[in-house]
């Protein structure tokens, strides 16, 4: 495991806005009284949300509102990869899987393209400050490799070519459609479906994929206003 350490550079100070101060609380509440450091996590988790990465001034401040050391939560932090410990792009993040399936189907040329449109360096931001990425460790999706999450989406079956397309359109302000980008339904076989090969499909995309659509933003971080279950979609 690399050592990660807190950002040289630091802002002065965090607080959540109204809405994700609201929704911490309400957080707290599921658990019992003196067990409120169990919601460090996602109180984590929203504070990079609402800033990008994660800042010093943030965990401290998570740390008082739960109760608990500075070093408790600098620990969880650290450990957790899905904590940015540092700034990142201001539009996207590019997670490319680099682990053995992906790497095979071409995760080298995924990450050849990350230095030439994004940075040199994982963890660099773009010169124009939209973009920055990393190699990650296997996003589960090796039936669809290469692929690369960004935001809260897949990109699957990529190639070099359709892998910039995406980046362009994503810095032109657009929404690419997320899951496989070769034709693929979900993660059937190349060759065609060997079974369940009657009936009409359902629906154009997979589920995943149509909900990206439906909701017209694929790599908006949550605000603390949201409603999933309930939240109007596009019509």
């Amino acid at each position: 495991m690399s050592l990660r350490r807190l950002h040289p550079e630091q802002p002065e100070s965090f607080e959540f806005s109204a809405a994700n101060h609201k929704w911490a609380e309400a957080q707290l509440t599921k658990y019992p009284e003196g067990r409120q450091a169990s919601a460090v996590i996602p109180l984590l988790w929203r504070a990079q949300e609402q800033e990008g990465w994660l800042t010093k001034p943030a965990l401290e401040y998570v740390a008082d509102m739960l109760g608990m050391d500075y070093i408790r939560v600098l620990e969880v932090a650290t450990f957790y990869f899905m904590f940015q410990l540092q700034p990142v792009g201001s539009v996207a993040h590019v997670q490319v899987c680099g682990t053995t399936s992906c790497m095979i189907c071409g995760a080298e040329d995924l990450i050849a393209v990350c230095k030439d449109k994004i940075a040199k360096n994982p963890h660099e931001i773009s010169p124009d400050g939209k973009f920055s990425w990393e190699e990650v460790e296997c996003l589960g999706a090796c039936s669809n490799a290469p692929m690369v999450q960004i935001g809260k989406d897949f990109y699957e079956d990529l190639t070099e070519k359709t892998f910039a397309d995406i980046l362009d359109r994503f810095a032109a302000g657009e929404v690419p459609k997320p899951g496989p980008q070769n034709g693929r339904f979900a993660a059937e076989p190349l060759s065609g479906l060997t079974s369940l090969t009657e009936g009409a499909a359902v629906n154009e995309e997979n589920a995943s994929a149509a909900l990206a659509l439906a909701y017209g933003d694929t790599i908006k971080r949550i605000q603390g206003d949201e409603v999933p279950v309930l939240k109007t979609r596009k019509a």
